[in-house]
């Protein structure tokens, strides 16, 4: 069978044909070095969240690079978004590419900033070093390999479609690891995806998968109350500590195995998720640690105060005021048994579960990319954890969302993380060929 013949039957079948697939497969492949110079000098800019350090330099930086191109580039910073100040302002940039004809506005959206380095580094964290097909450091893998190989699919389609339809945009945002609010959540409140009709989040899901979404979360300060009152004498005070233990051991009776009991039909990964959760992200009773330098002992005093965060992940199928009643109820319970139990509940921050049909045009266009350029078939995913599709969703009302790039899920947030270049190119491929589908 000859190419030709080839290129009929893939087009049949809802294929890119090779007659598209070569020409931009070997435009990105001409990129290599290009492809890992930019990720390099994206690791090297430090947006550490928190606090939200050098989100004006990488936005400069991709400027930079893109406004000699052609691209529309607009530096919006997000006034009075949380953990927005004159010190740690919340930088985003959005890139605009008009093609020479009416059609569909393709969106790449990026979150610029990384989490904090931890221990048990052998690499220098903002090094960008290259070992074999590897590049390593923070946020080579979370996310800024998925940005790179974004603008090198943007470009290398450009490239070849100088007289594209519709437009492309990139957009490098503040926040993700800390919600978003700096970034998607405050450009899609101004209208930012209004006009944008097909978006795709580069976050590492692995280059053969498509997640369609995440579970939903709530995130809660559970405070117990009591009475001060001097260590040698508890019993003339009432012990916040004492109260909070019944709380948790309510959890582990109680609470723990319910959730363990729902399941979900999301493709949520890895297999844990695919129940609902709860995690106790901290704890904090009696007397505040000291301060630094400080050698002394602590006062003797029962703790009238004792609080806990809590971080739970709910289902499609679950509805955040059951959610909530469930905590309300081992709270009352524990107040029955404990006559003189007093508790506060404060919510924190709630995101519904978003899930997008894996017909929806974007799915459908890079499921056939993958096919084409991996030879093998897209798995579905869901994320067990929210990113900035949630803001895409419910602030942008737009459904037509993927999450798709390169990179290994479990390598974020790790030491030594790192990008494949190999899955750059692949990833880089795939997204040009959406391109290509969409708008030429």
């Amino acid at each position: 069978m000859g190419i030709a013949s080839q290129s009929v039957l893939s087009s049949r079948a809802g294929l890119p044909s090779l007659r598209v697939m070569d020409p931009l497969k070997s435009a990105i492949a001409a990129r290599r070095d290009d492809l890992i110079a930019l990720t390099q000098d994206l690791i090297r800019i430090p947006t550490l969240n928190p606090p939200g350090r050098h989100y004006h330099d990488i936005c400069d930086y991709l400027e930079s690079r893109l406004a000699p191109t052609g691209w529309d580039c607009r530096l919006v910073r997000a006034h009075g978004a949380p953990g927005d100040s004159e010190e740690f302002p919340r930088w985003n940039i959005v890139a605009r590419r008009t093609g020479a004809r009416p059609g569909d506005c393709v969106h790449f959206n990026s979150h610029h900033d990384v989490v904090e380095v931890g221990h048990g580094w052998t690499r220098d964290p903002f090094g960008g070093a290259v070992e074999g097909d590897r590049i390593y450091g923070r946020g080579a893998c979370d996310m800024k390999g998925g940005l790179a190989a974004s603008i090198i699919a943007a470009e290398a389609f450009v490239a070849l479609h100088p007289g594209h339809a519709g437009s492309i945009e990139i957009s490098a945002t503040a926040d993700e690891e800390s919600g978003g609010f700096g970034g998607v959540a405050f450009l899609a409140s101004e209208g930012a995806f209004a006009h944008v009709n097909h978006v795709i989040i580069p976050e590492p899901l692995h280059k053969d998968r498509i997640c369609l979404g995440h579970r939903g979360v709530w995130w809660a300060e559970i405070e117990t109350q009591g009475r001060i009152a001097h260590g040698s004498m508890p019993f003339l005070g009432d012990c916040a500590i004492r109260h909070m233990g019944a709380v948790i051991e309510q959890m582990e009776t109680h609470l723990f195995p319910l959730l363990a009991g729902k399941r979900t039909a999301m493709p949520v990964i890895p297999e844990g998720a695919r129940s609902s959760t709860l995690n106790i992200n901290s704890i904090h009773g009696g007397e505040a640690e000291p301060p630094e330098g400080y050698t002394g002992l602590p006062a003797p005093c029962v703790p009238d105060r004792c609080r806990i965060v809590i971080d739970r992940r709910f289902l499609i199928e679950e509805d955040i005021s059951e959610v909530k009643a469930e905590v309300t109820a081992l709270l009352e319970r524990v107040r029955a048994e404990r006559p003189s139990f007093r508790y506060e509940v404060r919510d924190l921050f709630e995101v519904q579960p978003s899930m997008t049909d894996r017909d929806a045009p974007v799915a459908r266009s890079t499921a056939a990319a993958i096919r084409r350029v991996l030879g093998r078939r897209a798995g579905y995913v869901v994320s067990p954890g929210t990113y900035d599709q949630k803001h895409i969703d419910r602030i942008g009302r737009l459904k037509n969302c993927i999450a798709y790039g390169p990179g290994v899920l479990e390598l974020a947030h790790q030491p030594d993380e790192w990008i494949g270049i190999q899955d750059m190119l692949d990833s880089a491929t795939v997204m040009a060929l959406v391109l290509d589908d969409l708008l030429a």
